[in-house]
């Protein structure tokens, strides 16, 4: 009888812990007017300041003295740097547009380029085309 005792007493401290409940009245449920959820990845903000960085650099490229060799570029803003490997210029009606190949290299590892600038009716050049190649 004894023996009951002491383990009727040692579990009894236990039975709370496998309760369904730590209200012992029942009077509060559940909040549902709060949720929580991912939060989304902001794209990365270096890849357009990449971008500018490379139209400027084969915008400004002097192709009579660069005569096909590469050209390198950095981004001290964003840590990236890269080289520009080919630079083809078209005239059409006055439009001028350079076509290239580039690489970037960054925290994320190295990729590889395709785009195209071309001048604007104020003379000013706009990206056309900055694709990344697999």
């Amino acid at each position: 009888m004894k023996r009951m005792l002491a383990v009727i007493s040692m579990t009894l401290p236990l039975c709370g812990c496998f309760g369904g409940s730590m209200d012992l009245f029942g009077s509060d449920s559940v909040d549902r007017s709060i949720s929580t959820n991912t939060v989304a990845t902001k794209r990365n903000p270096s890849g357009g300041s990449d971008e500018l960085t490379v139209q400027n650099a084969v915008s400004s490229a002097d192709l009579d003295k660069n005569a096909g060799n590469p050209l390198p570029w950095a981004n001290a803003a964003t840590g990236s740097a890269g080289v520009v490997t080919a630079i083809q210029e078209e005239r059409d009606n006055g439009v001028v547009c350079r076509n290239f190949s580039t690489t970037r290299h960054s925290y994320e590892g190295i990729a590889y380029f395709a785009g195209q600038t071309c001048t604007t009716g104020s003379g000013q050049w706009q990206l056309m085309r900055f694709d990344r190649r697999s």
